[in-house]
């Protein structure tokens, strides 16, 4: 009896699953046959475009600068499956700074990028995502959003997350059978599980198929990609064409592509007590008579735990206190989750204080990295205009970087005793290129603060690497390399 009432409980239990799976299926046949797309496996569409300063912008949430892509065109195969998008760029006009330059924007994903932060760009599209929930066990249910009813259809792509977690794409279907939206989650060093949605309205026919007008991508709540489509055409009879770059243009490959292998850490000796790192973005080793203090985290978790590891060799004895974040860009920040991991507090300007809490206390499922394993919670300070570390040894001066067009959140450390100056982002640049308005707001900080110094040390060495003075600073703010 009780083996025939578990049996029952059982085919209970499975009646709902199998109903849902089969009512997603009818949602997602219902929604193919509105969008045209029932027999599509490619498309082309154009129109005008703007995409974000994700990650790089002066202020580093919301006000995003951005760069119009004029011209712009893009191709899905979805039997590769694989995208191609073209168009001319022009960047915005910095502060202060030389009128912008137009370049070009040609960028490809194909099934040598599987990682998922570039093939959702394929799948999150109305079409890829009807098609990706028509070949998966989608399920659907309903929600309200401001008053409006939609069928909320969701499936997961055969991509695991580095946590070994499966990714998923939640697509928002509207009364008149058309996507609305499309979210999914995706890994990131500084986020976590980073939200990213798509938008998609003002569907017109184009031979059959039905195009979003506007499209829009947000990530974070922001958005960091918008485009105005007037023209579209389904399977289109040149679709090798389209898919192929033009002589001498290298495609860009969008975000999440293969790791690099990381390069040789090492380091040399600057002062009693104080190192520089190589072997990727340097940093700097500062110890201290009962902590070590570390300037700059890195550009990625493995540069962050190289950089630890190696203070560790240099200072053994010590713990590390501190870290010191120059700047929230994606490139200075996306190294400190190790140190977080550690206990270690963050030291960064007070305008990035709110951003860098909450982001590295985002939930983690997704990323499988040290901070995520550890558990903790970050410990962020913040630096208003200046912060001096010291004790009897010596001392290290963080101040805040006045009237800067990269970064309304920029220090820069100082260390008097041993006339050390540390800065991000105000490089040396390559022969032929012209010299960064941003040295001159460097030097400029410089006077009002009364830094002297005879050493200057750069996150981005210059090429060739060499030690770097004031003389050198002062030098490129003449025009000299």
């Amino acid at each position: 009896m009780r083996r025939t009432c578990a049996a029952l409980a059982l085919a209970w239990t499975l009646v709902p699953a199998a109903a849902l799976a089969q009512d997603a299926n009818t949602v997602v046949e219902q929604a193919m046959k509105a969008a045209g797309s029932a027999g599509l496996t490619s498309v082309t569409y154009s129109g005008l475009a703007a995409n974000a300063n994700f990650g790089q912008s002066r202020t580093i949430s919301f006000g995003l600068a951005s760069t119009s892509i004029r011209s712009y065109a893009r191709t899905i195969d979805f039997m590769q499956p694989a995208s191609r998008a073209t168009g001319a760029t022009l960047p915005p006009a910095p502060r202060g700074g030389p009128p912008p330059q137009p370049g070009i924007f040609d960028q490809a994903i194909g099934p040598a990028n599987p990682a998922w932060a570039q093939q959702m760009q394929i799948w999150a599209t109305p079409w890829g995502f009807l098609r990706g929930a028509a070949a998966r066990n989608a399920t659907v249910r309903s929600r309200k959003i401001d008053g409006v009813s939609y069928r909320v259809v969701t499936w997961s792509p055969d991509q695991k997350a580095p946590s070994g977690q499966p990714y998923r794409l939640n697509g928002y279907i509207n009364d008149s059978n058309m996507v609305e939206r499309v979210e999914t989650w995706v890994e990131h060093p500084i986020f976590g599980d980073m939200h990213v949605e798509f938008l998609y309205s003002n569907y017109q026919d184009f031979g059959g198929l039905k195009v979003p007008m506007r499209m829009a991508q947000r990530q974070q709540g922001m958005e960091t990609f918008v485009a105005s489509i007037n023209a579209a055409q389904a399977n289109p009879p040149n679709l090798t064409q389209l898919m192929t770059a033009p002589p001498g243009v290298t495609p860009a490959a969008g975000r999440g592509g293969a790791p690099q292998p990381p390069a040789v850490v090492a380091s040399e000796k600057l002062a009693e007590g104080v190192y520089r790192i190589t072997g990727g973005y340097v940093a700097l080793a500062v110890e201290f008579k009962d902590f070590v203090v570390v300037l700059e985290g890195g550009q990625s978790e493995a540069r962050g735990l190289a950089i630890l590891a190696e203070t560790k060799r240099l200072i053994p004895t010590k713990r590390i206190r501190y870290v010191v974040n120059t700047h929230p860009h994606f490139d200075h920040a996306s190294g400190l989750g190790p140190f977080a991991a550690e206990g270690i507090t963050i030291l960064t300007d007070d305008n990035n204080k709110y951003f860098l809490t909450q982001a590295l206390s985002s939930p983690r499922t997704l990323v499988g990295d040290s901070l995520a394993k550890s558990g903790k919670k970050p410990k962020v300070e913040g630096v208003i205009e200046k912060m001096v570390i010291k004790d009897d040894t010596r001392s290290i001066e963080l101040h805040h970087v006045d009237d800067l067009e990269h970064s309304d959140g920029m220090l820069i450390a100082y260390l008097p005793k041993e006339r050390i100056l540390f800065s991000a982002d105000f490089n040396v640049p390559a022969p032929g290129q012209p010299v960064s308005p941003s040295i001159a707001t460097l030097i400029e900080n410089i006077e009002r603060l009364q830094l002297d110094f005879d050493t200057h040390v750069l996150v981005h060495a210059p090429n060739p690497d060499r030690r770097m003075t004031k003389a050198d600073l002062l030098a490129l703010a003449k025009g000299g390399q």
